[in-house]
């Protein structure tokens, strides 16, 4: 291919629906954006659902679904969570953010290999040979990384799942609805529960076509896709939910536990900045909730102060320094989730959702503040049952680093 040499104002690694609405907003900023992935655009790939609330209004037409039957059963009686639940069309998503963009972005088939600066701009190679100049370059590939690698801090934690979009004779979850955790496990030996505890989640996709997938919130290591696989089908056969056609799998494996990432050169974004949620896994809602607030930043500097303060600009509008105080509080979250024995969550996630509605809704936000995360998790704890508590206090006090000072500090009142 020959070398490209038209200078952009941004160019944005990866095509997944975070580094699309990105680049997006910036174009509808009046940059000129170049996106560069390793395919054409196409419908994303992976499963996204999202509480309503959390899902931006432009991007509201590209939902598929919403549920208002929510359930988490952690035990034989379900909880009603009482909280809209949305499922994005995944084609309709990428027409909305392309039609965002409009004649400002030129998405580019390739693969970065490496990126430079030469002088005030960017010089970035692509692995075919091509050359792309740029101002500012965006990292948005994922957390397998784009331009900067793999994002998996040591001693990683990993949320994964296994599941199949299929057709059932008897519904394997709420008809009309979503199950969103059902942690009941009598089909399988306490040891396997307690060693690796993983839950059901389901939605009801029209008809007799179900998704169901058999879910580790979090482990480490993680649970491997043959144990999921073979958990869900045998699941399904003990509540007498067998499907009878199977249109599609999906396998799910990201990390739980990434702290906030240091400010660099090149700005990253989505997985690759670390949005994944430390507790519930979600990114797709809050990147592109994100992301008009990023672009602004950046496009509003970029001309007046230049491209390297243009990048500092949208590090300090993605992780300002209360959100990264929030991250370190929500990481003793995940500290107390791997410390708990496995038979011993669905008693945590029952007194999690007894807590008031506001509370539970915002811990699981991107953005709550470091103080409102500390009050509810020590609310939570107060109300725990004892066998959840001793693991949550050993967490918490062996907490000697960032997460335990944020902690302490959140707690003062900070």
């Amino acid at each position: 291919m020959a070398p490209h040499t038209d200078l952009t104002d941004a160019l944005v690694i990866g095509g997944g629906p975070a580094g699309l609405g990105l680049a997006a907003e910036l174009a509808a900023c009046g940059l000129g954006v170049r996106l560069v992935a390793p395919h054409p655009p196409r419908p994303f790939p992976a499963t996204y659902g999202a509480w309503l609330d959390e899902v931006p209004g432009p991007v509201r037409p590209a939902l598929a679904q919403v549920w208002t039957d929510v359930r988490a059963y952690t035990d034989e009686e379900p909880t009603p969570l009482l909280r809209p639940y949305a499922l994005f069309d995944n084609a309709r998503l990428l027409e909305t953010l392309l039609a965002r963009a409009g004649s400002g972005l030129a998405w580019t088939v390739g693969t970065v290999a490496h990126a430079e600066r030469a002088g005030k701009e960017w010089e970035v190679r692509g692995a075919g040979g091509e050359r792309w100049r740029a101002r500012l370059v965006v990292d948005a590939g994922g957390h397998l990384g784009g331009l900067n690698g793999p994002t998996h801090p040591v001693g990683v934690a990993l949320q994964t799942a296994f599941g199949i979009v299929a057709h059932f004779d008897r519904p394997p979850g709420p008809s009309g609805g979503v199950s969103w955790m059902d942690y009941r496990a009598g089909h399988l030996p306490p040891g396997g529960v307690r060693a690796a505890p993983t839950f059901l989640y389901t939605m009801h996709l029209g008809g007799d076509l179900y998704l169901a997938e058999e879910t580790s919130l979090i482990a480490r290591p993680g649970l491997t896709r043959e144990l999921l696989e073979r958990r869900l089908h045998a699941r399904l056969a003990a509540q007498g939910t067998p499907p009878w056609e199977i249109e599609s799998t999906e396998w799910v494996s990201f990390p739980m536990n990434t702290a906030a990432p240091a400010p660099g050169p090149v700005l990253a974004f989505g997985a690759a900045a670390g949005l994944v949620h430390p507790v519930s896994g979600f990114q797709v809602a809050g990147a592109l909730a994100d992301a008009p607030v990023v672009a602004r930043a950046v496009a509003s500097a970029l001309d007046r102060r230049g491209p390297v303060c243009s990048v500092q600009a949208g590090w300090h509008a993605l992780w300002p320094q209360g959100r990264r105080a929030a991250r370190e509080v929500a990481l003793l979250g995940v500290d107390a989730l791997l410390a708990l024995p496995g038979d011993a969550l669905p008693a945590f996630f029952a007194a999690f959702f007894r807590l008031p509605a506001p509370e539970w809704h915002a811990f699981l936000a991107p953005r709550t503040g470091a103080g409102a995360l500390a009050r509810t998790m020590l609310r939570l704890f107060a109300q725990a049952p004892n066998p959840v508590r001793l693991p949550l206090a050993r967490a918490a006090l062996g907490q000697a680093g960032p997460s335990g000072r944020a902690l302490r500090a959140a707690v003062g009142g900070n």
